[in-house]
């Protein structure tokens, strides 16, 4: 939930600095710091590092690595939702294969 999250304030903090160009990109690189959005993002990315350090105490890696395949899903509902980004029916196919492996991978009898 952290990754989803985290990507949702890196991509505001983006739109927020504009595009980046061979002229801009020193003075982006330093706006990064004070850009609350990006901030936001990255402590949420901190947050869910320090949650999959302490759930891999718990969880078999072959497991918890796997299952992590699962932020692909929510970035992209998070880009279509929040910022109209479409979804090309050949992703759409793409994330369904991402879903299934997970679920394959999880399952246990």
């Amino acid at each position: 939930m952290t990754s989803g999250t985290g990507q949702f304030f890196l991509k505001a903090g983006a739109l927020r600095l504009g595009k980046v160009n061979a002229d801009n990109a020193i003075s982006h690189i330093l706006s990064i710091a004070t850009t609350p959005e990006l901030l936001a993002g990255l402590a949420c990315y901190g947050l869910g590092a320090i949650s999959y350090i302490l759930l891999l105490t718990r969880v078999k890696l072959s497991v918890a690595a796997p299952s992590a395949a699962l932020i692909y899903i929510f970035s992209v509902l998070i880009g279509y939702f929040l910022f109209r980004e479409t979804i090309p029916p050949t992703r759409a196919i793409g994330l369904g294969l991402i879903v299934a492996g997970v679920l394959l991978v999880v399952w246990q009898k």
